[in-house]
């Protein structure tokens, strides 16, 4: 894929910034490159939990309480209603945890992606009302449940919405469900200062309001911080103000954790005593927990949470894993079936793709592979349970706010929702071309939104690069999503040596000397046979750099992340 590069040119006084913060002038750089002001760099270098936002910002987050308390009692029933994705599982463990613990008759109850489909329905509230339940409260679903809703409420069931989705606008204001209280920080009138944490942290932020009403301990709610965080990069949030605070000490929770499920993840998935990053759980812990609801029940994922011995908890580990492997396989097969399809037709600027024979489930990822592969955005469809219906998942880039277009495209839909990057729909298969065509025609997209954009933080040098640098970088993560990884790059490099490693030939070693002569060993994870038969002598590299351990030696080294082979 070809890529572009670009090179910040931000300007501050780094020189300045500094001798202010004792750091190096490329620290500082990489810092105003992501948009970090003067004024917050103290906080994003020492980042502390006291810097959170407060949950009484959250509109409507005291009148919950309020309704949680008199429902607690009066000894009424509650049940979490949650979503089958890794962000819902943690919500609902995280809020029937929190309720549990204030005395609560709360159970949980999470849709079947296939039988019920996204967020909470009818179905789901008959049988609550058969259940006997008085009070539900929904996570990381709930705020686009406008029929439901009401039906809950000629059911005579108080309902708590707490969500973190867009919210609906009707004439410029917001459309909102019927409910007894909506905390979403997405709400026009909620004075929440960041609206970007994920439906975990919304719940985690209920817990706290009413872990204060009862008179529970903070530290009981940090417990829960490493859920918060698993969800936070789960749901792929941009790892920004507070998101970066939960994930950067919810990974340090996580490697000390004493919820037993989770450490018998940690076990099969090999990751124990290991140091985290935010790696392990978009890639590692993320799919495992997604898995169940995928292939199976996300009711799965909740148990491993909520094992109470180790016994238990590592079959359901050894269970979560062995439906990621599966998916992972069947990921593949459908995601080079929809590359067929995508090739042997006319190249589109959005891509609808449509597989019959793909589980629904895995068609959001198939998507995404798309979008990596074309830089365009993608959406791929499916047969749905019910006849003459399809279902689909969509993710973007970031000149197509898919979520958006979407409600441009409402004529063809049956049903959807989502953000700027990934949505969910549902439509008649008679009106895929149709809808196909129409995105076509009114996307706006033009040939430069199709080349990815590589951005460079510093060209620099080997000469640059020492422990201590390497070291002050690491003060910026964790990485991710709204907080990328720092990269550095150098021209006219020469590769004095280069060999293929890896049973799989997919990591190669090269030996480097930059322009000013300062050697670098380096590393490429890639098709090792295919660089080394394309090589040339001079490389242009985009590069991060590290300290590698290996029998007690240290040595510097650089990852090479993209690269362009040139004849000096």
């Amino acid at each position: 894929m070809e890529s572009r590069w670009m090179l910040y040119t931000k300007r501050a006084d780094f020189q300045k910034i500094s001798a202010r913060f004792l750091i190096s002038p490329v620290t500082a750089r990489v810092m105003v490159n992501r948009d970090i002001q003067e004024k917050d760099m103290e906080k994003y270098l020492h980042t502390k939990l006291e810097d959170l936002h407060d949950a009484k910002k959250l509109k409507d987050g005291d009148r919950a309480v309020e309704i949680i308390a008199r429902a607690i009692e009066q000894k009424k029933k509650i049940r979490v209603v949650g979503d089958y994705d890794i962000d819902g599982v943690c919500a609902s463990y995280i809020l029937v945890t929190g309720l549990h613990r204030i005395g609560a008759q709360v159970d949980c109850d999470i849709p079947d992606r296939i039988k019920d489909g996204y967020g909470i329905n009818a179905q789901i509230i008959e049988k609550a009302a058969a259940d006997g339940i008085a009070l539900i409260i929904t996570c990381d679903n709930g705020i686009a449940a406008f029929e439901a809703m009401e039906y809950a409420h000629q059911m005579g069931i108080d309902v708590i919405i707490t969500d973190h989705h867009e919210v609906f606008k009707e004439e410029g204001k917001d459309r909102l469900p019927l409910a007894k209280a909506i905390i979403n920080p997405k709400q026009a009138d909620c004075h929440y200062p960041f609206d970007g944490i994920c439906g975990a942290v919304v719940a985690w932020k209920l817990v706290e309001l009413f872990y204060r009403f009862f008179d529970v301990s903070y530290e009981e709610w940090k417990l829960l911080l490493s859920v918060a965080a698993i969800a936070t990069v789960g749901d792929v949030m941009q790892l920004k103000d507070e998101n970066r605070i939960i994930v950067r000490y919810g990974l340090r929770a996580l490697e000390k954790t004493k919820n037993l499920g989770l450490r018998a993840l940690l076990q099969v998935c090999e990751l124990e005593n290991k140091e985290l990053t935010a790696y392990h759980i978009g890639f590692i812990i993320g799919p495992c927990l997604n898995a169940s609801g995928r292939l199976k029940t996300a009711k799965l994922a909740l148990e491993l949470l909520m094992s109470k011995d180790m016994e238990t908890a590592k079959q359901r580990a050894m269970e979560l894993k062995r439906l990621n492997d599966e998916r992972k396989d069947m990921t593949q097969q459908g995601v080079d079936q929809a590359i067929e399809i995508v090739e042997a037709a006319p190249e589109e600027k959005v891509l609808v793709v449509y597989l019959s024979d793909c589980h629904e489930s895995l068609a959001g990822i198939i998507a995404g592979r798309l979008r990596e592969r074309y830089q365009r955005p993608a959406i791929v469809l499916t047969d749905a349970q019910e006849e003459g219906m399809l279902k689909g998942s969509g993710r973007s880039i970031g000149a197509y706010p898919m979520f958006e277009k979407l409600c441009e495209a409402d004529g063809f839909l049956e049903k959807y929702g989502g953000h700027p990057m990934a949505a969910g729909l549902s439509l008649k298969k008679e009106n895929v071309e149709a809808f196909r065509r129409f995105l076509n025609e009114h996307s706006k997209l033009v040939e430069s939104n199709f080349v990815k954009e590589v951005w460079i933080d510093v060209a620099m040098p080997f000469g640059y690069i020492s422990e201590d640098l390497v070291a002050q970088l690491a003060q910026l993560a964790p990485f991710g999503q709204g907080n990328e990884s720092p990269t550095f790059a150098q021209k006219d490099v020469e590769i004095l040596n280069a060999r293929v490693l890896g049973k799989d030939h997919n990591v190669v070693r090269l030996s480097l000397k930059d322009s000013a002569g300062t050697r670098m060993e380096g590393l490429v994870f890639t098709d090792g046979d295919a660089f080394i038969e394309e090589a040339k002598r001079f490389i242009d590299i985009i590069y991060a750099p590290q300290v590698n351990e290996y029998m007690g030696q240290r040595t510097l080294q650089v990852v090479i992340r993209d690269w362009k082979f040139k004849s000096k």
